[in-house]
């Protein structure tokens, strides 16, 4: 055998490996960015990680202007003793503005209900993969009795399940 034929069959044996390599490494970051972009961390982490016991609880007005400390601001956020939570596992619709008269409306529901299902009694905040959003929000899910506040949300048709990207909420 010459020389040249068994170098051409290591370096395609490389070239092979290194196809592998690249393969692998493609396969991974389109898991994390699966995981990312659906949340499924959150959801599993929910499921390790919810406290037996719900010790939070406060009194939750509507927010108004200047300085929030606890207090509702839209189907998904509020602040509690200072922090802007955004609820992990929802989206709702929005206030600030709505692009429609119906959007406003189920806004203004989901807002209402919010605030009732914090003020019903103790609750806990589950923290997922990630601790904040772009806006600085900390990305909590809000549990009680180990069931979260979001999936009553959505049962209700006041919430969809959050899936990385807004939807519409005009017809």
């Amino acid at each position: 055998m010459d020389g040249s034929f068994r170098r051409r069959r290591r370096n395609d044996r490389n070239r092979s490996g290194r196809t592998w390599a690249w393969a692998i490494a493609a396969l991974i970051a389109a898991g994390l960015y699966a995981a990312d972009h659906f949340q499924l961390a959150d959801r599993l982490t929910l499921a390790v990680t919810t406290p037996r016991t719900d010790t939070l609880g406060a009194t939750f007005p509507y927010c108004t202007e200047g300085r929030r400390v606890t207090c509702v601001v839209d189907g998904d956020t509020f602040w509690l003793s200072g922090e802007r939570i955004r609820i992990a596992d929802i989206d709702t619709p929005e206030l600030s503005p709505p692009r429609c008269e119906a959007e406003r409306l189920k806004g203004e529901a989901a807002k209402r209900r919010l605030r009732e299902l914090l003020n019903a009694g103790p609750f806990s905040l589950v923290a997922g993969w990630r601790d904040e959003d772009q806006h600085g929000r900390k990305l909590r899910t809000v549990t009680r009795d180990g069931r979260s506040i979001g999936d009553t949300m959505i049962d209700e048709g006041l919430a969809r399940r959050w899936d990385g990207k807004r939807r519409s909420w005009c017809g």
